[in-house]
């Protein structure tokens, strides 16, 4: 039986810090995408999620936060996956003007995903990336080269996301 040693450990931990708190300093960026997620819900739009590999388990995760709150008294709002984790066929098809296209790219550079955010036409793009990132009206980039790091940094990203678009909403948007 092998043990972990402590420095393993707070290694673990270091590769963390800085790129998870890296969006402390991006809270201004963050805020600005949840102000602007938020006038879209408010105005009668939709989050569409994409993601490809791993990333749509995020893309599927961030749906269910939304349509199923679980906050009591926050309202659900209409979510949904784009079936074939987002390309420009999806977006052209699912998408229409008044939405929000999310997207998961931790390399930032995948082409089907390039492409779903160059096709969402009259629709608010938001990019959650790592160090490449994408073109968007908001992106979010996690200072990683670690894709376990990028994908963690995500999570809490869209966890914040969901949270202050409700904060929003319940202020009635600026």
């Amino acid at each position: 039986m092998s043990t972990i040693e402590a420095p393993d450990v707070t290694a673990a931990f270091a590769r963390r810090r800085d790129p998870v708190a890296a969006l402390a300093t991006d809270a201004d960026r963050l805020a600005a995408a949840c102000r602007a997620m938020a006038g879209r819900f408010r105005d009668g739009g939709r989050l569409l999620a994409a993601g490809r590999g791993l990333s749509a388990a995020d893309a599927a995760h961030v749906v269910v936060e939304f349509v199923h709150p679980v906050i009591v008294g926050t309202r659900a709002l209409p979510a949904l996956e784009l079936p074939d984790g987002g390309s420009a066929d999806s977006v052209a098809l699912f998408g229409e003007p008044g939405d929000v296209l999310l997207v998961f790219a931790p390399d930032g550079v995948d082409p089907d995903l390039t492409g779903a955010l160059a096709a969402a036409d009259d629709m608010l793009t938001i990019a959650l990336t790592g160090p490449s990132p994408a073109r968007a009206d908001h992106v979010l980039v996690v200072p990683s080269d670690d894709p376990r790091v990028v994908r963690e940094a995500h999570v809490t990203t869209y966890h914040v996301l969901w949270e202050l678009v409700h904060v929003y909403l319940a202020g009635g948007v600026p």
